[in-house]
């Protein structure tokens, strides 16, 4: 190729991106070679659960291997800070949670920004929590828990599986909300605030579905409410927290899935495709279920717009209720 014919050739590409024409060979091409997905968080639990049922069925779809990467550490402040720093390819993707976009109003400083870093593929799934309590505490339901807490000086206790999380700050939201008192007790993990809990050495947890509905099977705790605004698909006759006076109460558990900002639209809406395909899928759904999830798999447009009021609404309640990060 003389390099007269190589620079008109570059001379075309770069007209046609400013004047926004798609490159088809970038979606003819993609994926030419193996995907990552990064974790923040460690093997075995929802996050990577779910990484991994996509990654397995996305590789299948588009003939290419999906490779996991579990990078835990800091509320998954180190796994995005590799992916924001990765090319903006379509090639490293990352998994997320709600701290994702709660972790800037927790950390004082971050080197990378969870909204400006990123462009979203889609929302992978929603998840209720669970308002349980100890059976030695006398109420039934979360008018009556909110009730007692206001005649007990100091007001009751309440566990977390860490501070800054979701059920750490959903408690503080229904503590702004229906206005009473509860210490935070935080814990390493849901293990451990459930055994507490179940002890009677706190009164209260917000654990996910899928780590408390056995305890509640079991009676050892009593469960009062879903976090939700509506009811649990696996708990159609338990009342939500909003249903039980307090409207527009909601805490929803989710996973997401990103790419560096950057990353051709293209390619980004063809991920989307992909992984919505899979989140629709029988074979999706009955593992997501399994899981107390349900899938979503919405547009990168509708994704980041509940990022941004995640964000926000979130960064309300760490001001308010002084939130650290452990």
């Amino acid at each position: 190729m003389s390099r007269r014919f190589s620079i008109a050739v570059c001379g075309i590409r770069a007209a046609a991106l400013a004047l926004g024409f798609p490159l088809a060979a970038m979606a003819q091409n993609f994926p030419a070679k193996p995907i990552r997905i990064v974790v923040g968080l460690a093997p075995g639990g929802g996050t990577d659960i779910v990484a991994r049922m996509v990654g397995q069925r996305l590789g299948t779809a588009v003939g290419q291997q999906v490779v996991i990467d579990n990078r835990p550490g800091a509320s998954g402040n180190i796994a995005a800070e590799i992916v924001a720093r990765s090319p903006a390819d379509g090639y490293t993707l990352i998994a997320v949670t709600a701290s994702h976009v709660i972790n800037p109003s927790l950390y004082a400083k971050m080197s990378y920004d969870p909204i400006k870093d990123f462009t979203g593929i889609t929302q992978l799934t929603a998840q209720p929590y669970l308002f349980v309590i100890n059976p030695g505490v006398p109420a039934k339901t979360v008018k009556e828990f909110v009730a007692l807490a206001k005649t007990r000086k100091g007001g009751l206790t309440y566990a977390s599986s860490g501070s800054g999380l979701l059920g750490h700050l959903g408690m503080e939201l229904l503590k702004m909300q229906a206005n009473f008192q509860a210490v935070h007790i935080p814990y390493k993990g849901a293990s451990p605030a459930l055994v507490d809990t179940i002890a009677g050495q706190v009164d209260a947890f917000f654990p996910t579905i899928i780590s408390g509905l056995p305890q509640v099977k079991s009676g050892k705790v009593r469960l009062i409410g879903v976090t939700t605004i509506k009811r649990a698909a696996l708990l159609p006759d338990v009342p939500t927290i909003a249903e039980q006076g307090y409207p527009g109460y909601e805490v929803n558990g989710w996973y997401g899935m990103l790419v560096p900002a950057g990353t051709p639209k293209d390619v980004v809406a063809f991920l989307n495709r992909e992984v919505a395909n899979v989140l629709r899928s029988p074979e999706g759904r009955e593992k997501l279920a399994a899981e107390g999830a349900e899938g979503v798999g919405n547009t990168p447009e509708q994704f980041a717009a509940y990022m941004q009021s995640e964000a926000v609404k979130w960064d309300k309640v760490v001001k308010q209720s002084g939130a650290r990060a452990d």
